[in-house]
């Protein structure tokens, strides 16, 4: 073979060399891209150690009586700090330390910044009366006949329907259309690169019952995609979502084996709860119950708060002030229905009187009783 011969085939020994490196460098790259979290899951010791660190977990799910759903709560003309500040000083007069708040991603994509904006100062206001917030990023729940958000004019409040405006975020067309996830994406991503280390923000609640509102297992997929996102954003509060049906296996074995700390929700009475919490405390994890009180089916503050009281369960019940969205009357309440004797849900009247004076008491008796050591 001749020197030029020797050469040529040397320069090509190194082009190939070289298209293999590019090659295995471009497939590395492409799988650390699908690779799983940059956070992982806490360890159980970690979630504890969160858990600790905590008071009691006294708190409500909450939206301004002036919203009639999340879209009206967010979006910049309806937006109501004020109404928000009245209310948050309700909770801080009784004592209560944290509230759960939906969050519409359809506001997000019409206005991230202003979004981001408005949440800034919810944080602010409900920091200012001592309320942490679990933000909820989705939700599949509707219960009237709209099934998909909307910008603009919400509906009107319809006498007697119970919760008739409540859209689900970002709706069940997004949820089963992948061209839509890198939107859905971009929304986790940014939210939790924003709020992912405020201390004002307790938690992060990824997705409120996925599989309702006849969902089922077409939710699956994108949960286990935002767990993977909001994972990736790397938040220093703990992930979660919230064990609600125990039809939904594949939906619970996600919820379950990829939140940081275990939240679930329970409206029955006190053998209900105290059953879930024995079942669930097998996930060696802290608890929170993230929706509770019913009072038609027994889920009063009277039967549950010494239930949560002996396993310093977390927990925040729905809801504080009633308004637009009509939590006061009973699931499948119908359009002209008289106004319930019993509330099924809510704390306060819209002119911020209490509904029972003695169940403010109760309560904060009990945040006074609690100490700020929860169960290890």
């Amino acid at each position: 073979m001749g020197l030029i011969d020797a050469k040529a085939l040397w320069r090509t020994c190194l082009y190939l060399l070289l298209a293999v490196w590019v090659a295995s460098s471009a497939a590395a790259a492409v799988s650390a891209d699908k690779e799983l979290p940059a956070r992982e899951r806490w360890s159980a010791q970690k979630s504890w150690q969160w858990y600790k660190d905590q008071p009691w977990l006294l708190g409500f799910n909450y939206i301004p009586a002036s919203a009639i759903n999340t879209t009206e709560m967010w979006q910049k003309e309806t937006f109501d700090p004020d109404r928000i500040d009245r209310e948050m000083a309700l909770a801080q007069r009784i004592g209560l330390n944290c509230a759960r708040v939906f969050v519409q991603y359809l506001v997000w994509e019409n206005d991230p910044e202003g979004l981001k904006q408005r949440m800034d100062t919810f944080l602010g206001i409900a920091a200012k009366h001592g309320v942490k917030t679990m933000f909820v990023l989705f939700d599949d729940c509707a219960f009237g006949t709209m099934t998909e958000p909307f910008l603009g004019i919400q509906p009107d409040v319809v006498p007697g329907e119970y919760a008739n405006g409540w859209t689900p975020s970002p709706g069940p067309s997004h949820v089963v259309n992948r061209d839509a996830w890198p939107k859905l994406e971009a929304y986790v991503k940014d939210l939790l690169g924003r709020f992912g280390s405020d201390q004002r923000v307790l938690a992060w609640d990824i997705y409120n019952e996925p599989g309702n509102t006849n969902m089922g297992a077409k939710s699956l997929p994108l949960l286990k995609s935002v767990f993977v996102w909001a994972r990736q954003a790397a938040p220093t509060q703990p992930l979660t979502a919230g064990f609600w049906s125990p039809k939904l296996t594949e939906l619970n074995e996600v919820m379950l084996g990829q939140s940081d700390v275990i939240s679930f929700h329970e409206y029955g009475g006190p053998d209900a709860m105290k059953h879930k919490i024995a079942e669930l405390e097998r996930q060696g994890r802290p608890l929170i119950c993230t929706e509770w009180m019913n009072r038609p089916l027994g889920s009063t503050f009277a039967a549950i708060l010494p239930v949560l009281y002996q396993d310093r369960t977390g927990s925040m019940f729905w809801g504080l002030v009633n308004g637009k969205t009509q939590t006061n009357y009973h699931w499948g309440s119908k359009a002209g229905a008289p106004p319930p004797e019993v509330w099924q849900h809510d704390i306060f009247h819209s002119d911020l009187t209490p509904y029972d004076q003695n169940e403010l008491e109760l309560l904060t008796k009990y945040i006074r009783m609690s100490g700020t050591d929860p169960k290890r």
